[in-house]
């Protein structure tokens, strides 16, 4: 089986977001491991996906992200 890319790894944290953060720390592990063979430094994130698109809802992700390694952006 091959390794997810960062736009699955995306899709699977919205999937997992819109379900109650369910495997929320499993599907970030694996976006962290895709980032860096990608040799991408940042996570970017589209605001309409998300459960909570407010500013404070955006700066909690970004928080909880950073804390396990992934720094995370919005796509204006």
């Amino acid at each position: 089986m091959s390794e997810p890319t960062v736009a699955q790894a995306t899709e699977n944290i919205y999937a997992s977001l819109k379900a109650d953060n369910a495997d929320i720390d499993v599907h970030i592990a694996t976006l962290k491991a895709a980032l860096a063979r990608e040799g991408i430094k940042e996570a970017v994130f589209d605001p309409a996906k998300l459960a909570h698109n407010n500013r404070s809802g955006r700066k909690l992700m970004q928080a909880y992200f950073r804390q396990r390694g992934v720094t995370v952006t919005f796509s204006s």
